[in-house]
């Protein structure tokens, strides 16, 4: 089984012209998004307009996390998506757990898993407050131009507050739910790699083992047996560490080692989705920094929902797209963690399960 080697990046972008920044240059702006976005959260509601107008373009493009969507502009930005973040959590606080940072292409990119942490007390998106701390998962990639942020991914993962409210829309999920875990061994936030060699390669090794999942055994396999025992020796085990943490979205969950993976994510989704194309469109984000490595599709992956062995529901062969981002902690010269930031209520929402059209009910 040979893996195949092709760009993984945007088509129709191969050949824009890459900016190089130093490591220097990275961390600074590394350091500048992060406080950017502290600031922005932690000064609150009172000072947001100023705010918003300093660390970000006013025609900024926003893609975000079902049902917010995607749309242009600050005030809009404002409106949808930051207003009702502070009318709902009103005390909201920032905790950056991983911040890594790079250029792809032509484009200068910082990204980050956060924990937005405060009292939920009024309904937002339909979810209903339970005037309790809650913790919202929080990852995001923001392109950085003359200091402003021009274009920004939020994936927020707004199953796992409704999970922590107490309410069950969805099928159970087969890994492990809960707080994501920090990098092990390691500082995520402060670290600074000045040997963009040690960047590439992680990188590099990230993609690799990206291109070996185009490697399909569940096509010619009838029994759940061989089929997990060809994805355990599949190519891709040259690239997972022993003790490997697959971090997954609400509605999926953690798993670890290679073997949990493979039972409670890898196998489900290989038979549901038979049909699917890992890079249809391709990447918006490829980034190395030091230990940590990043992709992230915007609709990459595209594929044909066929069977109820990932999700539980019914198949009805429709045609869904994928909002994914992969941040990958390399260790011991394997990948050690990988923290999978899916947006499920999206792809529940293209099949025809609407989550907040069921929590009403509940």
């Amino acid at each position: 089984m040979k893996i195949e080697n092709f760009d993984t990046g945007l088509k129709g972008q191969e050949d824009v012209e890459n900016i190089i920044i130093t490591p220097e240059e990275n961390y600074k702006n590394k350091q500048k998004v992060n406080n950017y976005l502290t600031d922005i959260v932690h000064s609150g509601k009172s000072k947001l307009d100023d705010n918003l107008n300093k660390y970000f373009a006013k025609d900024i493009k926003v893609n975000c996390f079902h049902p917010v969507n995607e749309f242009s502009g600050l005030d809009k930005f404002k409106d949808d998506y930051w207003l009702p973040l502070f009318e709902s959590f009103p005390d909201l606080e920032r905790r950056t757990q991983l911040i890594i940072g790079g250029t792809f292409r032509d484009k200068i990119q910082v990204a980050s898993i956060s924990t937005l942490s405060g009292i939920f007390k009024k309904s937002w998106l339909g979810i209903k407050p339970n005037n309790k701390m809650v913790n919202l998962r929080c990852c995001e990639i923001h392109e950085l131009k003359n200091d402003k942020i021009v274009e920004s991914h939020i994936l927020i993962d707004v199953i796992d507050l409704i999970f922590q409210t107490g309410v069950f829309p969805i099928h159970k999920s087969r890994g492990a739910e809960g707080n994501w875990l920090n990098p092990i061994n390691t500082d995520g936030v402060n670290f600074f790699e000045k040997d963009l060699n040690i960047s590439k390669s992680n990188l590099d090794q990230a993609l690799i083992m990206q291109r070996s999942l185009n490697i399909k055994p569940e096509l010619n396999t009838n029994s759940d047996e061989d089929l997990k025992l060809k994805l355990i020796d599949h190519p891709q085990a040259e690239f997972w560490h022993d003790k490997m943490i697959w971090y997954g979205p609400s509605g999926i969950g953690t798993a670890r080692s290679l073997e949990g993976f493979v039972d409670n994510h890898q196998l489900p989704f290989r038979k549901t989705f038979k049909e699917r194309n890992y890079w249809k469109l391709g990447h918006y984000s490829e980034l190395g920094d030091g230990k940590f490595s990043l992709t992230a599709g915007w609709h990459s992956i595209q594929a044909t929902y066929g069977s109820n062995d990932w999700l539980g529901y019914p198949p009805n062969n429709k045609n869904v797209t994928m909002r994914v981002m992969d941040f990958y902690h390399h260790d011991e010269g394997k990948i050690r963690e990988n923290w999978v930031p899916i947006d499920i209520a999206h792809i529940l929402n293209q099949i025809g399960v609407d989550i907040f059209q069921l929590i009403k009910k509940l």
